[in-house]
């Protein structure tokens, strides 16, 4: 929970670093809160909720997977493979399970 609340604090911030367990756990607080916005959207019969909820998780999201790839050791143009279909997303995934580099001081640009 404390990653999710992380994701939300740091929600416009680029530059520093996310670890492999921060990032899929508010990655997993995201996914469990998107299926609850859509039984309540089922529920209610009208689809905003979900499309509401996505567009507030977005930037935030972004930032956090930035901060992942920087963490990783990777460029944060990595982002871009999301675009390429089928296998953007497994090279993406791939990327951002790799584990962190240490912390020496060199910021990865």
């Amino acid at each position: 929970m404390t990653e999710f609340v992380t994701m939300w604090k740091n929600y416009v911030n680029f530059t520093d670093r996310t670890t492999r367990r921060g990032y899929w756990m508010a990655y997993l607080f995201v996914v469990i809160a998107t299926v609850i916005c859509m039984i309540i959207d089922t529920i209610i019969g009208f689809g905003v909720i979900t499309g509401l909820f996505s567009l507030a998780v977005l930037l935030p999201s972004l930032g956090m997977m930035v901060r992942r790839l920087r963490d990783a050791g990777k460029h944060w143009a990595n982002v871009f493979w999301i675009f390429l279909p089928f296998v953007g997303v497994i090279i993406l995934i791939v990327l951002l399970c790799k584990p962190s580099i240490p912390d020496n001081g060199i910021r990865v640009v």
